[in-house]
C-alpha cells in the first residue's frame, strides 16, 4: 500500500497500523476519535470513563491491528473499532459496578445523538416512525443489541438492568415494531 496516511481509507490505515506505522495510527485516531467519543458519551455521561475507554480502545487497536479481518468477513474498520470500544465500555461499567453504580446514560431530553439524526435520514419513514414510537427503554435495548451488536449480557451491563429485563424489553420492542409495521 503506497501513499500518505491521509489518502488511505480506514481499513488500509488499520493494516498499516498492524505493521507498526505510527503515522497511520495517528491518522486513524484523528479521523475516528471525535466520532467514537460522541458515541461513547451517548452511552455514558461520565467524561472520565469515556476518556479511559477511548484510551483503552486505541491501545487495543495498536496492539491487535493484525487481528482485524476487515472486508474479508464483511466487516469494516470503523465497525471493528466500535466493537472494541463498546466492549471496553462494558468492561469499565463492570469494574465500576464493584465500587458504585454505573454512570447513568444521558437522558432522553438531552441533545439528540448523531446516530438518531442519521437514523431519521437513513431509515425509511415507516421504520423510522415505528422506532420513534417505541418507549425509550425499548429503543435503548434495540440500539444496543441491533445497531451496536452487543450481547444480552453486555447490554445488561451497559444499561444497568438485569439480563432478564433486557430479554423482555427486546421481545417487547420486536413485537411493537412488528405491529407498527404491519
Amino acid at each position: 500500500m503506497r501513499g500518505e496516511p491521509a489518502d488511505l481509507d480506514e481499513e488500509q490505515l488499520v493494516r498499516r497500523v498492524a505493521r507498526g506505522d505510527r503515522r497511520a495510527f495517528e491518522e486513524l485516531y484523528r479521523r475516528t476519535s471525535p466520532w467514537l467519543t460522541v458515541r461513547l458519551r451517548r452511552r455514558c455521561s461520565d467524561d472520565q470513563v469515556v476518556a479511559e475507554v477511548l484510551q483503552e480502545t486505541y491501545l487495543a487497536v495498536w496492539r491487535a491491528a493484525d487481528a482485524f479481518a476487515g472486508a474479508a468477513v464483511g466487516g469494516s474498520a470503523v465497525g471493528w473499532l466500535w466493537s472494541i470500544a463498546a466492549r471496553r465500555l462494558v468492561d469499565a461499567f463492570r469494574r465500576r459496578a464493584h465500587h458504585a453504580q454505573p454512570p447513568a446514560a444521558l437522558s432522553e431530553q438531552s441533545v439528540r445523538a448523531a446516530e438518531d439524526e442519521v437514523l431519521d435520514v437513513v431509515v425509511g419513514d415507516e421504520v423510522g416512525d415505528a422506532l420513534r414510537l417505541l418507549a425509550p427503554e425499548l429503543r435503548q435495548v434495540l440500539q444496543a443489541m441491533v445497531l451496536d451488536g452487543l450481547s444480552v449480557r453486555e447490554t445488561s451491563v451497559l444499561l444497568g438492568v438485569p439480563e432478564g429485563t433486557v430479554k423482555t424489553r427486546a421481545r417487547r420492542a420486536r413485537i411493537a415494531m412488528r405491529e407498527a409495521l404491519s
